[in-house]
């Protein structure tokens, strides 16, 4: 790209209003990232659920009646991580 695209397309991105800003930092975002390209293009996960995936559901359900959600800092603990090796983006993430 020549430096007067590149001038061109930061002109019309200081333009854009707030959501808008953030709909064009999403689809840029997704454009160079080729594992968020390829998840965009990935067909819907369409396979239904198995009884064993079913129970399973189940299960968790059951649990979370009688015990409080163990928080991702603690899980993550357990392996020697933290929050800040799996940096969330502020677009659903």
């Amino acid at each position: 790209m020549n430096t007067d695209t590149r001038q061109q397309v930061h002109a019309l991105i200081d333009q854009l209003p707030p959501m808008q800003l953030a709909a064009v930092q999403g689809l840029l975002e997704a454009m160079v990232d080729p594992v968020a390209r390829s998840l965009a293009h990935a067909p819907p996960d369409d396979e239904p659920l198995t009884r064993e995936d079913s129970d399973a559901l189940d299960r968790s359900e059951e649990w979370l009646k009688h015990n409080q959600p163990i928080p991702h800092e603690e899980v993550l603990a357990d392996f020697g991580l933290t929050m800040a090796d799996f940096p969330l983006k502020d677009h659903g993430a």
